[in-house]
């Protein structure tokens, strides 16, 4: 069944009761007239005499007939001026109509630029305003989703990476480890003596298990990091404590640790997982520099910086040294490396905590800054 369109709908209406009116109204005129009847009363004055004849006079007939005539030409006036006065009554009552469903047309279709532009006060302009924000809104929803959706792409395919890196770095461990073992059984070479064989064995399986227990951890942080509740954290003093035990370390290895805390800050922050990303860059920090070289640690105007005076890094290397079980290439493996999780760590933490930092070469003295912002 053809629908029939709101405008003809309200003209088609609007015609109608008007006619309706029209044709009662001559009906009721052409009816009453037979009734009427009309009283006179003619005066003739002749000089000082005065005439007058009083009567009625019964017109009906001659009305009747010029009603007769005059009917259709009024008629024809009448229904001229109610199909124009209903034309235009439609067209204004429906335009802003019209002109809300093109632009509802256009929001279906997702148009940035769409927008019902009715300006009335009236219930019409009222619901076009509802509309807009309706609309605004569910734009925000779907850039909103849309980065979210690039979010949860950028996870799983870190989440990829880290799998992938993971599995490649215990590949090494567990082939020497299966070789070895299978040396063992063929009697091969210096395999035949178990005595000494078999505590090597032992090493790379502990070195085994702390590494799959370092890949665990890392691979719940970041859900853990963001369940963790953040606590009002004096970080002067956190700071002072972290620092102490990387003191002696780089006293033994000849290192100079210099610690300067010049303001009191405090930050509402999850502290174990704060504390641990502290730790991560202090021991890198302490890892990297040479022997009679220096480290230095500061704290001013809601920044902590660690610098360490090293070799810089070079800005190919700088933007994988975030990635999971990236070393540089002075330093490959694990006895000078470590197991290249230290910094990834750092960067999921402070990502998840929405704590901005950087990471860039020191030009005098050569070496490395670390500089965490804190809020």
């Amino acid at each position: 069944m053809k629908k029939l369109k709101i405008f003809p709908k309200t003209f088609l209406y609007s015609l109608a009761i008007m006619l309706l009116i029209v044709g009662v109204a001559h009906l009721i005129l052409y009816l009453l007239l037979p009734q009427m009847v009309i009283d006179f009363v003619p005066s003739e004055a002749t000089g000082n005499v005065s005439l007058t004849i009083a009567g009625k006079y019964e017109p009906a007939g001659l009305m009747k007939s010029a009603m007769l005539r005059a009917l259709p030409l009024s008629v024809i006036c009448c229904v001229f001026l109610s199909v124009l006065c209903a034309y235009f009554f439609s067209k204004g009552t429906t335009s802003s109509i019209r002109q809300l469903s093109k632009a509802v047309k256009k929001m279906s279709e997702l148009d940035q630029s769409a927008q019902c532009l009715i300006s009335s006060q009236d219930e019409l302009g009222e619901l076009a305003n509802d509309v807009n924000q309706l609309y605004h809104r569910l734009l925000c929803m779907i850039e909103n989703l849309e980065l979210e959706k690039e979010k949860t792409s950028e996870n799983e395919r870190a989440k990829i990476d880290f799998l992938r890196s993971a599995s490649h770095e215990l590949k090494t461990p567990v082939t020497a480890l299966n070789a070895m073992l299978e040396n063992m059984i063929l009697g091969v070479g210096r395999y035949q003596d178990y005595d000494d064989c078999l505590p090597e064995c032992k090493a790379i399986t502990e070195r085994l298990s702390e590494m799959i227990h370092e890949i665990l951890e890392t691979s719940k942080l970041s859900v853990s990091t963001k369940n963790a509740v953040p606590i009002k954290i004096n970080v002067s003093e956190l700071l002072a404590s972290l620092c102490e035990p990387y003191q002696l370390i780089a006293t033994t290895h000849g290192v100079q640790f210099h610690l300067k805390i010049d303001d009191a800050v405090s930050v509402e922050l999850p502290i174990h997982e704060f504390s641990k990303a502290l730790s991560n860059i202090l021991g890198n920090a302490v890892a990297y520099t040479p022997n009679g070289k220096c480290v230095s640690v500061y704290l001013r105007a809601h920044m902590i910086v660690v610098e360490n005076e090293c070799t810089p890094i070079s800005k190919e290397e700088l933007p994988h040294l975030f990635e999971p079980f990236y070393r540089p290439d002075f330093s490959r493996n694990r006895e000078n490396g470590g197991n290249g999780l230290g910094l990834y760590i750092v960067a999921t933490i402070f990502q998840t905590l929405n704590v901005p930092y950087s990471f860039v070469p020191m030009e005098q003295p050569q070496g490395m800054r670390f500089t965490i912002q804190l809020l």
